[in-house]
């Protein structure tokens, strides 16, 4: 089987090319994103491999098959990217990788909280200069503060049970309660109950329709002024105008975000010698008490191997057994 990568990095080679020493594909990879018009590019390949800032419209998936792809595997959990509806119109199978390493995001969760909180960024900037000033270094502790996670899945649940250890009082908000969360001393809230006690709400949760920009002015006016929202699930789940407004307003009071809504125009790309195009990212990056990653959190070693493992899995059962217990329902979306 030909399997075509898009959006390809190197670190992406290196794992899946020793992933692939167990299965035998041939693997070929393109740093071009995937869309309708980069479709073409995946000619003689029965597969293509998507990452998040791919676009497998309606457009993309028919150009997909012209091309004779029968299976879309994805390199992630999401696949909001993904127009379900056509592909299954086309006949065209989408496979996921649900579940990988959780405690990557969750620790980058975690990362992100104490960076922003304790402001050891801006630490490390002024002490490399000999300012050793802790002025405009006050933070928090993290015991015994409310910390709201809206998503309880597997990430949700890594991110609690570090949480837990911090001494943090847990809620969440998920149309699936688990039980595992509540055994961790966690309860199950509303969202405006979630709003209105946290402290801390961390995002967790698949994007869709449904919850596209769930954190909207009317969501942040509910919250507790001074919140510390952080987002290392999807960009989408946020209005960036409205967190701009709340972040000017101190409505927010600090902002962490490993994802952006626009952020396949920018993310794993080296842009250091361009004029940052995106307003509302400039805007962003003036406030002190944001912090941006570049969708880093998926990226340690245990993740990317499970990753690149899966992900060929996923392909070899569809291949050799007509089904993959990873593979994407229409409905699901």
């Amino acid at each position: 089987m030909k399997i075509q990568f898009y959006s390809a990095q190197s670190y992406d080679r290196t794992f899946f090319d020793k992933a692939n020493q167990h299965f035998g594909f041939a693997l070929s990879y393109l740093d071009t994103p995937l869309s309708a018009k980069t479709a073409s590019l995946a000619a003689g390949a029965q597969a293509v491999c998507a990452f998040v800032n791919d676009t497998l419209d309606e457009a993309c998936l028919y150009a997909l098959k012209q091309q004779g792809v029968m299976w879309v595997a994805l390199r992630c959990a999401g696949f909001n990217q993904v127009d379900l509806e056509a592909a299954a119109e086309l006949g065209i199978r989408v496979v996921r990788v649900p579940g990988y390493s959780p405690e990557a995001v969750a620790e980058h969760t975690l990362a992100l909280i104490l960076t922003l909180n304790r402001h050891t960024h801006r630490a490390y900037n002024r002490v490399r200069e000999s300012n050793f000033q802790l002025n405009g270094l006050l933070g928090f502790n993290l015991h015994g503060k409310t910390v709201g996670l809206i998503g309880t899945g597997q990430i949700g649940l890594a991110t609690a049970r570090i949480l837990r250890g911090f001494g943090c009082h847990l809620l969440a908000f998920d149309p699936y309660p688990s039980a595992d969360f509540e055994a961790l001393g966690g309860s199950y809230v509303t969202l405006d109950e979630i709003y209105a006690q946290s402290d801390i709400i961390s995002l967790h949760c698949p994007l869709s329709l449904e919850n596209h920009h769930l954190i909207n002015g009317a969501a942040i006016a509910a919250m507790k002024p001074g919140v510390m929202l952080v987002n290392t699930s999807r960009g989408g789940l946020v209005d960036t105008r409205s967190a701009i407004l709340a972040l000017k307003s101190g409505q927010i009071g600090y902002l962490a975000l490993d994802v952006y809504e626009q952020e396949s125009e920018f993310f794993f790309r080296d842009l250091s010698d361009e004029i940052m195009s995106d307003d509302d990212l400039s805007r962003l990056m003036t406030f002190p008490n944001v912090l941006i990653t570049g969708h880093q959190g998926f990226f340690t070693e245990e993740a990317l191997t499970q990753i690149a493992e899966i992900t060929l899995s996923n392909l070899q059962a569809l291949s050799e057994q007509g089904e993959c217990v990873n593979e994407i329902n229409r409905h699901l979306d």
